[in-house]
């Protein structure tokens, strides 16, 4: 029996299996990614430390950093509260002699010149910052013991607080 011969090609792909080439389906969908940055401010301060008192001499000055740290545009305002000595005022600062109780007066300042008193009322006596950048600010605190306080001898101090206000 003989087959034309184009019947045989054919009939070897009958014998040959069927394979159906699957194509993989894909759907997609987007979602959203967010936060919230809320203002916020970090604040350290160094010591401001006079070192030896004469009161014959002239006035002793020295100076302390503020650094604030804000969220980027955060409007913020700097206050030094009066200290710790009864009776002492954002004008009239005094550090105390634990041993003798003698007081020291004092006064902060937040230009070079020493005339701007630096207190603790926004927009009145604060170091005021309109936009901060995000990055750590410092802020000088400059110091000043008036001459001829003669008092006891020993190791007077005071602490300051530092609040800043955004």
């Amino acid at each position: 029996m003989s087959y034309p011969k184009l019947m045989l090609p054919l009939a070897v792909l009958l014998l040959i299996p069927y394979q159906q080439t699957a194509e993989a389906a894909t759907k997609t969908t987007t979602f959203q990614v967010t936060a919230t940055v809320n203002e916020v401010c970090n604040v350290s301060a160094t010591n401001l430390a006079f070192g030896v008192y004469d009161p014959s001499a002239a006035a002793t000055d020295n100076t302390s950093t503020i650094t604030v740290t804000c969220t980027k545009g955060t409007n913020y305002s700097i206050g030094l509260n009066a200290g710790t000595a009864s009776g002492a005022t954002v004008t009239t600062r005094q550090m105390e002699d634990a041993v003798s109780s003698d007081l020291i007066n004092y006064s902060l300042y937040s230009d070079a010149s020493r005339t701007v008193n630096w207190g603790n009322t926004p927009n009145t006596d604060t170091v005021d910052v309109a936009s901060a950048t995000g990055a750590a600010e410092n802020h000088t605190v400059y110091g000043r013991i008036p001459a001829g306080q003669y008092v006891s001898a020993g190791n007077y101090s005071d602490t300051i607080t530092v609040t800043v206000t955004y």
